[in-house]
């Protein structure tokens, strides 16, 4: 039975209000990004206050108990997949949410806090530090969703959801030999992944060396989202009077491309500032993992932290040209909602683990 303390509300507070004021940014370029659509934001604050009411659940919710679920969330993880597959919604090409209803989730988000919640618990259950049967079960473990994602297709959630577990790996202390061979192994298999991949997911990687090789075609997202950025100078044409965003230029600018639109109204003092302000998160959140005992709660902490760090780099770097455009939402900034639930989750259990270190055992 999941055990819960309310005798006092457990809530990192410098962490909280970051959150809080990285989620309220978020709302003021949605509003700019979706035209000043005011039933977009509407069901956006509907989503935040699921998201916190997530946080708020999972940051009191002990770690032991979190352990202890750790593979009934997988499994309902993976259930909700394999339902994806025969029952899914299809959107944009990709058969990735499921309806139930009121709204569509999609499942492949909540794999991004069962997998590491997962792979740590195989690590601590079976061997720490972590030997051949323990690092074949996790790789396992990470390699089933991280596939069934793939099919879908969706190769940048599939790209974070194996990241967040291969983390956990390497926050185990893995010997460096392992994860040379790693390394080889995935050299190995590149050529088959190649060759499995669509046919826009090779020309997104390809154009990554030369987008205007093909400027209405596969490179036209990226040029566009790259002019925009340019065009935000030193302090930004303000808010609302972004020009690329006002035409449409920018793709998909309330969701995968919104940084574009965020550097183009607020310049590169506004950008810094968001930047301080994520590095403010994943500090933080960095510092919860170096104070905590137990290995369970440390190398799940640790591998939220960094993932989120992913998250963020993976979106800005796509955008900005020099990552390959693989699908990711800028986290808690982003139009979306199961993502900002999931994220707000992770934080709910980085703040659990911040608040119940002498009740681990």
């Amino acid at each position: 039975m999941i055990q819960l303390r309310f005798s006092r509300i457990y809530i990192d507070w410098p962490l909280f209000y970051s959150l809080i004021i990285l989620i309220a940014v978020g709302l003021m370029v949605i509003y700019s990004a979706s035209n000043q659509n005011i039933d977009m934001i509407i069901r956006q604050l509907v989503r935040i206050v699921i998201a916190l009411a997530a946080l708020l659940l999972f940051a009191q919710i002990e770690p032991n108990t979190l352990y202890r679920w750790s593979p009934y969330i997988y499994a309902f993880g993976l259930l909700l997949l394999v339902l994806v597959l025969f029952f899914g919604v299809t959107g944009k090409g990709a058969q990735r949410w499921l309806n139930i209803g009121i709204f569509k989730i999609q499942p492949s988000e909540i794999m991004k806090l069962a997998v590491p919640m997962m792979t740590a618990w195989i690590l601590v259950r079976f061997s720490f530090p972590a030997n051949f049967k323990s690092i074949t079960l996790a790789l396992i473990i990470i390699i089933i969703p991280s596939a069934m994602v793939i099919i879908q297709p969706d190769l940048g959630t599939a790209i974070l959801i194996a990241a967040s577990g291969l983390i956990v790996l390497f926050l185990a202390a893995v010997s460096w030999k392992l994860i040379f061979v790693s390394f080889g192994l995935i050299a190995a298999v590149a050529p088959f992944i190649w060759t499995n991949l669509h046919g826009y997911q090779q020309d997104r990687i390809l154009t990554l060396f030369d987008p205007w090789s093909d400027p209405l075609g596969a490179g036209y997202h990226t040029i566009q989202s790259i002019i925009a950025i340019g065009s935000g100078g030193m302090y930004g044409k303000g808010w609302l009077n972004g020009t690329q965003s006002r035409l449409d230029f920018i793709p998909e600018q309330s969701t995968d491309f919104i940084f574009s639109v965020f550097a183009e109204e607020f310049g590169l003092v506004g950008v810094l500032l968001l930047l301080g302000l994520y590095m403010f998160i994943i500090i933080r959140c960095l510092k919860i993992s170096l104070t905590v005992q137990h290995t369970y709660s440390r190398l799940l902490a640790g591998s939220l932290a960094t993932t989120f760090f992913c998250y963020m780099f993976v979106n800005i770097g796509m955008v900005s040209g020099i990552l390959p455009i693989v699908g990711v939402p800028l986290p808690l900034i982003s139009y979306g909602g199961t993502s900002m639930v999931t994220l707000m989750a992770a934080f709910g259990v980085l703040m659990s683990i911040s608040s119940h270190k002498k009740l681990m055992h």
